[in-house]
């Protein structure tokens, strides 16, 4: 009887993220904000609860985390990452101010402790590699000029991640100094050593993984993808980071089959990630703090435009190219409610989840829309504000997958 009201279940899931995707395509927009809505709406405190396929729904959400990071990863080089992240990392420390601290004043303004806002702080801080790896492919941005940009941001993110998380989790449960330096040690030591391994060694993992028969290389592939990310979250690094490295360190004609093999398993897992959030969002306690999760995010939304716009122009990308890499760059996600989680386990703040969860939910469906309105809207409103005709329409800033970007 379990595994028939399973199937009856899950079945249900999956065509009706179906029929929500054939929708949004007919609309020419991002099924991701539909998604959510729909977990929204059948999950805890929703029209009616899902019971017996939660599990494998939860174990489903995290697969799809990993396939979207390993398939962006697999559109660049190790060369790439590594030229980019010397460039961009100024970047990084951009992001940082401009988006952590309004997350530590907004704490502090609400009366939390230190540790609350350290931890509001991280929350408003990352963007959701998964929803933006997401809405790159449906936009067809994957080639773009920016999306390098976008991508050494968040990488630099994910890669902060492997201090950030054993610090905070030190500070939560009130360990010596001792002890929080050692975890904080093994998880730079971890991260460090699997960049190394793809950087040095990426042709050597090519070969070992590539097979003119495609269920091997699936299998090979996705495999290997699972283990290297499950052994990076066992040691305190970030699963999302482990498998965008397996991404990167695949090449050639094995990352192309890897490619054409995964997209449809990306696909479906990926949906059921966004499902599985929505899911466990209790609506109830959302409206007591919707104002101030409103307001934050409007305040994170500009920071992270500003975040991409500088980041961009930077790297030389045109006007069009920098708008874009700010409005992608707004979603948040996976990380942030991973933040919340830790802080509301410790009973640091009863009210941490239910903002952390309002805000997120917020962005994470506004994102997509900032991701592809961001560029046309902001160039509008310049040639209204010179009171000139807007330019001429230009062909989109694309760059080949897995070439030097760099001018």
């Amino acid at each position: 009887m379990h595994s028939a009201v399973f199937l009856i279940e899950f079945g249900a899931i999956i065509l009706g993220l179906g029929l929500l995707g054939r929708f949004a395509g007919r609309l020419r927009f991002s099924p991701i904000p539909l998604y959510l809505l729909a977990g929204l709406a059948f999950g805890e405190g929703g029209l009616l609860p899902l019971g017996a396929s939660e599990e494998f729904v939860a174990i489903g959400a995290e697969i799809g985390v990993i396939l979207l990071l390993l398939m962006l990863g697999l559109e660049y080089t190790a060369s790439d990452l590594v030229s980019n992240l010397k460039t961009q990392y100024p970047a990084g420390l951009v992001d940082f101010t401009l988006n952590a601290l309004p997350g530590a004043i907004a704490a502090f303004l609400m009366g939390w402790g230190p540790v609350a806002a350290v931890v509001l702080a991280g929350v408003t801080w990352i963007s959701s590699s998964g929803v933006i790896a997401k809405v790159l492919g449906d936009l067809g941005r994957l080639g773009n000029r920016e999306t390098p940009v976008i991508l050494s941001v968040l990488v630099l993110e994910d890669l902060a991640m492997a201090v950030y998380l054993p610090i905070i989790t030190a500070l939560l449960a009130g360990v010596s100094l001792a002890a929080g330096s050692v975890t904080l040690a093994i998880a730079l030591g971890v991260a460090g050593l699997v960049l190394f391994v793809a950087v040095r060694y990426g042709r050597v993992i090519s070969r070992f993984v590539s097979s003119d028969d495609p269920e091997k290389l699936l299998l090979v592939v996705l495999g290997l993808t699972l283990l290297v990310a499950g052994i990076a979250q066992q040691l305190q690094v970030s699963a999302a980071v482990g498998a965008f490295l397996v991404g990167i360190a695949l090449s050639g004609e094995v990352a192309e089959g890897a490619h054409t093999l995964l997209s449809p398993l990306r696909d479906l897992f990926a949906a059921v990630f966004f499902v599985f959030f929505g899911l466990h969002t209790d609506p109830s306690s959302i409206p007591p703090v919707l104002l101030p999760a409103l307001a934050l995010a409007v305040v994170t939304a500009l920071t992270k435009i500003a975040t991409g716009y500088w980041a961009a122009k930077r790297a030389g990308v045109g006007p069009k190219g920098r708008w874009r890499a700010g409005g992608t760059l707004v979603a948040r996600g996976e990380f942030s409610i991973v933040i919340a989680g830790l802080a509301v386990s410790a009973g640091i703040e009863p009210m941490m989840g239910p903002l952390a969860t309002a805000y997120v939910l917020i962005l994470v469906v506004v994102g997509p829309l900032t991701a592809r309105f961001t560029e046309p809207v902001a160039l509008k409103l310049m040639a209204l504000r010179g009171n000139g005709a807007p330019a001429p329409a230009a062909a989109p800033e694309r760059v080949e997958a897995r070439v030097d970007v760099r001018d």
